[in-house]
């Protein structure tokens, strides 16, 4: 992008994963990109007793916006769309929201609900008396097509995850006022579950990979977050 004076670019992951996920798709980003990634409470590196909701996500990628000097492009990756709804609603420099595979939820809307209010077999194995679930599938639900020993040690990576933060619902919607994309991974086998969140962002963008593009198709990612940098740089 040359000697860009553009937009921050803040990541979120997803549910059960840390931020060192993104490793692999900012190695992709040109090097004067300003990139930033957030850890969320729901899935930090924390005794499980200890992990936070996704009220506390919300807030932390809240702060994570605030502390940048200048416009944001923010992206989330799956669960991580819930909480960047909720904690950037009315935020003043965060100029677009990417959904990247993600729960583009409404308010009132909760992860529970978006899956039709019954617990899906892949958010894993359930320890509700201690607060949160483990992915068991991670390798058949996330990473179908990396290579066996990639998807090992992405799965390997993997941390609990807050149980509360999947019952909360949304009391607001930053893509009811903030553009959004929605980068659609269109070789997930869960694909069906995220087609109604197509309709809710301005513009849809696919991409041909399962759950975890960043880590299978990282270089073709940054191509696509190029184009809303792009955009916001030339607002």
């Amino acid at each position: 992008m040359g000697d860009r004076k553009g937009p921050a670019l803040l990541l979120v992951h997803g549910a059960w994963h840390r931020q060192e996920v993104w490793r692999t798709l900012i190695e992709q980003l040109p090097d004067d990109l300003d990139v930033r990634t957030v850890q969320l409470p729901s899935s930090a590196p924390v005794p499980p007793s200890q992990l936070g909701d996704l009220h506390d996500d919300a807030k932390a990628i809240r702060a994570a916006a605030d502390a940048v000097d200048g416009p944001v492009v923010a992206l989330a990756h799956s669960y991580g769309g819930a909480p960047m709804t909720q904690g950037l609603a009315g935020s003043e420099n965060v100029r677009r929201l990417v959904y990247l595979a993600a729960f583009q939820l409404d308010v009132g809307e909760s992860m529970t609900s978006a899956v039709g209010g019954e617990i899906p077999y892949f958010w894993g194995t359930d320890h509700l008396d201690e607060g949160y679930y483990e992915m068991t599938d991670p390798i058949n639900v996330f990473y179908p097509d990396l290579e066996p020993d990639q998807a090992e040690a992405a799965a390997g990576a993997l941390g609990p995850h807050s149980a509360s933060s999947l019952v909360q619902s949304l009391s607001q919607a930053a893509w009811r006022t903030i553009d959004s994309t929605y980068i659609h991974a269109v070789n997930q086998p869960q694909a069906p579950l995220f087609e109604p969140y197509l309709a809710r962002s301005r513009r849809v963008r696919e991409i041909a990979a399962a759950h975890s593009p960043f880590l299978n198709k990282p270089r073709e990612l940054a191509e696509l977050l190029r184009q809303d940098l792009d955009d916001v740089s030339d607002d």
